[in-house]
């Protein structure tokens, strides 16, 4: 057992400073992955760069993508109401603005504020154009159609 120990100890203490410095480094990158949650469960909501929204195919003036670290998951803020679209599940769920509370680089709003019955929505349609994932879905049987067309990883992968 002994043998073990000084192992471990020599590989610790033997580490050149370089890699010493590069492991504690990435150890402390790997913490913020997570999506930070304050004290009363609301979760931190990031904007989603290099995203496009469309709405009946113009661009609304107002209007911006969140994430968290869950994929599939957005939230979409249009003028002064916001959407949650989970893509996965084709589900797209009204949110009650006076819930959702901005923040300095982001958004503040809790999963649990979610409501039971989704919106109903029709002709929902995804498809890989080059870098971006287009989702694409019109609110109701005969309403306005809202397009998001998000970035995706080199290899092909939804980055959010």
């Amino acid at each position: 057992m002994r043998f073990g120990v000084d192992v471990v100890c020599r590989g610790i203490h033997g580490m050149k400073p370089i890699l010493f410095v590069l492991a504690v480094a990435f150890s402390s990158l790997a913490a913020p992955l997570r999506a930070p949650v304050n004290a009363a469960g609301k979760t931190f909501w990031k904007p989603v760069t290099f995203a496009i929204v469309k709405f009946d195919d113009q661009a609304p003036k107002s209007w911006n993508i969140y994430h968290t670290e869950k994929r599939g998951l957005l939230l979409v803020r249009l003028w002064k109401r916001y959407l949650l679209v989970n893509i996965q599940e084709q589900e797209v769920f009204d949110i009650d603005p006076q819930t959702v509370k901005p923040q300095e680089d982001g958004v503040e709003w809790s999963i649990s504020d979610k409501p039971d019955e989704p919106l109903e929505i029709s002709e929902w349609k995804e498809r890989n154009v080059g870098q971006l994932e287009s989702v694409r879905f019109r609110l109701g049987k005969e309403g306005h159609i809202l397009e998001l067309q998000l970035p995706l990883k080199p290899d092909g992968k939804p980055v959010y």
